[in-house]
């Protein structure tokens, strides 16, 4: 007997491991579209995965889409590399602090080797790291002028 998934509450959805069922739930038109291609990304391969993920990034609710972009960041996770299709999709939709795509993205840098990023993946990151040792010493340097200033009014 098949499972039955539950697309009016989303129940079940993160388990789902059928591609043919989300087509067919595209489809319809069903509403937990984001949630089962998390699904898929846990239970399929990143082939499989895809190019359902590709597609549901396109979808018009924005929390659904998130979640689209959650899978995505997920097959980084769990495979290492993306599909040149999920790699053109972020970054189609940016890496802006406001950019829906911000945590797949990161998720991309830091389980992908460097290697094997595409060329503006690989500026991405370095560019990432550039601005967080820029950050660090800028915090090094306030913190360092706050500890000097405490010392000077103990003094008085």
């Amino acid at each position: 007997m098949a499972f039955e998934w539950d697309w009016e509450s989303g129940d079940g959805l993160l388990g789902i491991d059928d591609p043919a069922e989300v087509d067919a739930a595209f489809d319809r038109g069903e509403s937990w579209l984001g949630t089962a291609v998390i699904g898929l990304a846990f239970n399929c391969s990143l082939e499989e995965a895809s190019p359902r993920i590709v597609r549901a990034t396109q979808l018009e609710d924005v929390a659904q889409r998130g979640f689209a972009f959650t899978a995505a960041g997920t097959a980084a996770r769990l495979n290492g590399a993306l599909t040149p299709e999920l790699y053109a999709v972020l970054r189609a939709e940016g890496h802006g602090r406001k950019s829906i795509a911000v945590n797949a993205i990161d998720d991309t840098l830091t389980f992908v080797p460097f290697r094997q990023l595409p060329l503006w993946f690989k500026w991405r990151k370095i560019a990432s790291r550039v601005q967080d040792k820029l950050e660090t010493w800028r915090l090094e340097a306030t913190y360092a002028v706050s500890d000097l200033w405490k010392a000077l009014r103990r003094r008085r």
